[in-house]
């Protein structure tokens, strides 16, 4: 709390009893403060010419020191400020303080102007340090009293409860299992489960209507109060105003501040004691029920999340969740596809042929210094290739589409029932202030016409073509990651030469192999590090352009990146699946590039290579990060820690107040990373699922262990976050449908071109056979040029081609029917993906039905003198009423 120097001990109840006087009558009068958007702020652009802000507690108190309490052991933390200072020698040039000490000062002006604002408005502080020779922090710890927090409640149209009700089960499987009578292993009791309620939008003048008025230190949740501290902590003014110097984030990307945070509730650590789970504060439930290994196959505590971490962390980690339950049907069909695929591995004619051709088929050279070789050598090859080129991959792809498209609605309905079961359905952000960079760095002042008040301003025509600079470097990171693409494709082409002029029977039959596997892991680890490049890059670009609002700045920010990313994480299965093998030419008029022969799919099909390449770069995406998952933030924390045992000194066998302990941990770091991890996974299990059956299953195993280890970053790692409120997943969900019908197209094309399916098909329908000289059909023979001018014997390569390289008749009828099924496919296929979108409603009857009953106890609770007004209006109606006021009159 604030305590003036020189007061007089034992005076800190009176100054709690004459700050909250202050507070209610600075917001119960219109003329008082600083009025920005319409809200009471207490700051004031004169200079306050007291600089008493804050000293230490009295030493006498008896207080509850490790809590989230001040030293009263009654007023309640809501927010840490922390700043620290370096202990050294004061610098003078000619008689002026140097250039850091003027930087200090300056920060010191603010720091002072910006506590004197936050005294104004209401809050309580009180002041800890931690000294050693070198440095000294600061922690400054805020409260709201009851007044603050019920002015802000009602100005943020926070929700209040009306009444209980059944807390909803929004497990769907716990219905399904429950109704075949099977034991739900994955239900779990947790203790303290919040309560449900109808609830209205909070109004001071109707608070004796709302549920648990009567308890002031509990009406309020401890989310709802950091989030009011925080709104109060972004809005005050340190500065000049006309200067947009406002707010705690700009502070602290001026670094007036080091950090600022509200506390978790005590340690995630259990007790080693036997304690009942419900004396468990809320991070322990977490760490206990949600957090640990051991509870990989449970439900999530969405609610219990919900009420620590806030709607937006929630609506995360309810996503995660939702997706990983949908992969399990995905996995189970592809796992069963696969498994057929290997199964009927041994009935494949073609590959039976090939195997028992013995030297029948002599191919031509892959190279231009290789020599001849039998199609029999590429026996194995052959085999694996129909695991990944069979009918039931066709199946599969379609299921997929059908299963992406339902999955979405499906999290349609469930973000309605979430968003509403957390009161954010009717959540919309309000007028957004200028981000704080964009305050510093925009040039002229502007009158905003919603608010009315002068804020910084940059002109849209300069925006856009710093956006348009911005786009040309983006094209310009997409040209490198091309080039980068083709050094890997002259890479595989070098090696697979090399690998044959071995000389070693198996580096020769493998050498394609070698090749592909080698580059794709060279592939990686570029992807990797060009998406750590661009993502910094990326990040100043949108620094650049300006943009006035953090949502305008993080939409940019995201669209930038998906894009690249997009780019370099598919370029490489896009070249397999669609351009490798397509313009090879034929003996004596190969294609070329850079001097090198084209690639020629492998022995397998082009469709092997392109699973081998979205296992490497998928499964080996996903156990890297993983890895800087879990690796990362530990580091992080060990420095953090490190550096505060050398101010602790000596104190650090004593066990640390709650404010010093979470300022060990590391900061938030956001969702923005899980989220395109998780949308570019979506991806790969999508658009090329027709090579990869198996896809599903790895995403699923990735999920399972990227839910455990975010959620374990979250209660045990991270400062936390404050609780921002959403009511959906944002621009990811759009994403997420572009993906979608991205993979409708895709798959199309897979089957069509670069699977075997409908030239075997097309076989079988001319010749009325099951595939028997299949092989022979799909070799011709090398032109006689080739043979007279290379010195070769007569040799077979793989095309629909005639004895003088021209397409047959059979190449054009497999194109229109090619072209046919890709329009057939998506016709049919995007049919029924509206008619899924039209029979699933994006709000379920049910919801609709509560959101009713809640909208007709809101009415109820927030009428004025209902009673009267009915009476009024029945006196007005009656006929004797008309006449005694004519007679009157």
């Amino acid at each position: 709390m604030i305590r003036k120097k020189g007061s007089e001990a034992g005076a800190q109840d009176a100054s709690l009893l004459i700050a909250l006087d202050k507070s209610r009558s600075r917001l119960s009068s219109d003329s008082s403060g600083t009025i920005y958007n319409g809200v009471p702020y207490g700051g004031f652009e004169e200079e306050d010419k007291d600089d008493s802000i804050y000293v230490h507690a009295d030493e006498g108190y008896s207080p509850n020191v490790r809590g989230n309490y001040f030293r009263d052991g009654q007023t309640q933390i809501d927010f840490v400020l922390v700043w620290e200072e370096k202990v050294r020698p004061l610098k003078k040039r000619r008689g002026k303080l140097a250039r850091d000490d003027r930087t200090d000062g300056h920060r010191e002006h603010w720091k002072r102007k910006f506590l004197n604002n936050l005294r104004n408005a209401g809050l309580l502080m009180e002041k800890e340090e931690m000294r050693s020779e070198r440095k000294t922090i600061h922690y400054l710890k805020l409260s709201a009293p009851w007044d603050v927090l019920v002015y802000y409640a009602e100005e943020l149209c926070m929700r209040a409860p009306l009444q209980a009700q059944p807390n909803p089960d929004w497990n769907s499987s716990a219905g399904v299992l429950g109704s075949l009578c099977i034991p739900n292993l994955l239900h779990q009791h947790i203790p303290n489960q919040p309560v449900d309620y109808y609830t209205c939008a909070f109004r001071r003048s109707k608070l004796d209507k709302f549920l648990g008025s009567d308890s002031r230190d509990s009406y309020f949740s401890n989310t709802q109060r950091h989030r009011i501290v925080y709104e109060i902590l972004a809005r005050t003014v340190y500065g000049k105003r006309k200067r947009a110097e406002i707010g705690i984030n700009r502070l602290l990307n001026e670094r007036v501040y080091a950090a600022a945070f509200p506390l978790h509730e005590g340690p995630f650590e259990t007790p080693e004691s036997e304690v009942p789970d419900d004396a468990l504060n809320p991070r322990q439930v977490l760490y206990r029920f949600w957090a640990q290994w051991g509870c990989w196959y449970r439900y999530q505590p969405l609610d219990h999340i919900c009420e620590y971490f806030g709607e937006k962390i929630a609506i995360y980690f309810a996503w995660l969740g939702f997706y990983t339950a949908w992969l399990l049907p995905a996995a189970a069909v592809g796992t069963m596809i696969f498994l057929a695929g290997l199964f009927a591995m041994g009935t494949n004619t073609p590959a039976q042929e090939i195997c028992e051709s013995g030297g029948q088929f002599l191919m031509c050279p892959l190279c231009e210094t290789c020599e001849t070789w039998n199609i029999s050598e590429i026996c194995p090859m052959a085999k694996v290739g129909y695991l990944f080129d069979h009918p039931g991959t066709v199946f599969f792809s379609v299921f997929m589409s059908f299963w992406a498209v339902t999955f979405l609605e499906y999290w349609k309905r469930k973000s309605a029932m979430l968003a509403h079961h957390w009161d954010c359905m009717d959540f919309q952000e309000e007028e957004e202030r200028p981000r704080p960079e964009f305050a510093a760095m925009a040039p002229w002042m502007e009158q905003n016409p919603i608010t009315g008040v002068k804020e910084p301003y940059f002109p849209r025509r300069d925006r856009l073509s710093r956006v348009l600079t911005g786009s040309m470097a983006i094209v310009i990171m997409l040209c490198v990651v091309i080039i980068f693409l083709v050094s890997v494709i002259m890479y595989r082409g070098i090696v697979s030469v090399m690998m044959y002029h071995t000389g070693n029977a198996i580096l020769m039959t493998q050498a394609g192999n070698i090749a592909n596997i080698s580059s794709t892991l060279v592939n990686l680890v570029l992807i990797l590090l060009m998406s750590q490049v661009y993502t910094s890059l990326a990040e100043k670009l949108t620094r650049w352009e300006m943009h006035r609002t953090q949502t305008l700045h993080e939409d940019a920010f995201t669209f930038k990146v998906f894009i690249f990313q997009f780019v370099n994480f598919y370029s490489s299965p896009f070249y397999v699946a669609f351009f490798k093998g397509r313009f090879v030419g034929y003996p004596g008029q190969y294609g070329t590039l850079l001097g090198l022969r084209n690639e020629e799919c492998g022995p397998g099909g082009c469709l092997i290579e392109l699973a081998q390449q979205l296992f490497i770069i998928m499964v080996g995406k996903q156990i890297i990060g993983n890895i800087q998952e879990f690796v990362i933030p530990k580091l992080k924390a060990w420095q953090q820690k490190r550096k505060l045992a050398r101010v602790r000194g000596t104190q650090i066998s004593q066990e640390p107040p709650r404010w010093e302990e979470d300022y060990e941990l590391i900061e938030c770091e956001g969702l923005f990373d899980e989220y395109l991890e998780m949308v570019l996974q979506f991806g790969f299990i999508t658009i090329f699922v027709a090579a990869f059956p198996l896809a599903p299953l790895f995403a699923l195993l990735n999920n399972w262990v990227e839910i455990r280890l975010d959620a374990q970053k979250f209660v045990c790692e991270y400062r936390r976050p404050v609780a921002y409120r959403t009511q959906d997943i944002g621009v990811w969900f759009l994403i997420l449908e572009v993906l979608a019908q991205i993979s409708v197209v895709v798959n199309a094309f897979l089957i069509a071109f670069t699977s075997d399916f409908l030239p075997r098909l097309l076989y079988q329908y001319e010749h009325e056979s099951q595939l028997q000289g299949y092989v022979n059909f799909t070799l011709a023979y090398s032109p006689p040029c080739y043979v007279a001018t290379g010195n070769h014997t007569l040799c077979r390569y793989k095309a629909f081609r005639d004895a003088n390289g021209n397409y047959t008749l059979f190449y054009w009828k497999l194109l229109a029917i090619r072209l046919g099924f890709i329009i057939a496919f998506e016709h049919v296929v995007f049919f029924f993906l509206r008619l899924i979108d039209w029979l699933v409603p994006d709000v379920p009857g049910s919801l609709e039905l509560t959101i009713k009953r809640e909208r007709y106890l809101a009415k109820q609770a927030l009428a004025d003198n209902q009673e009267v007004l009915l009476t009024v209006s029945r006196e007005s109606a009656s006929p004797a009423s008309s006449l005694s006021s004519s007679s009157m009159s």
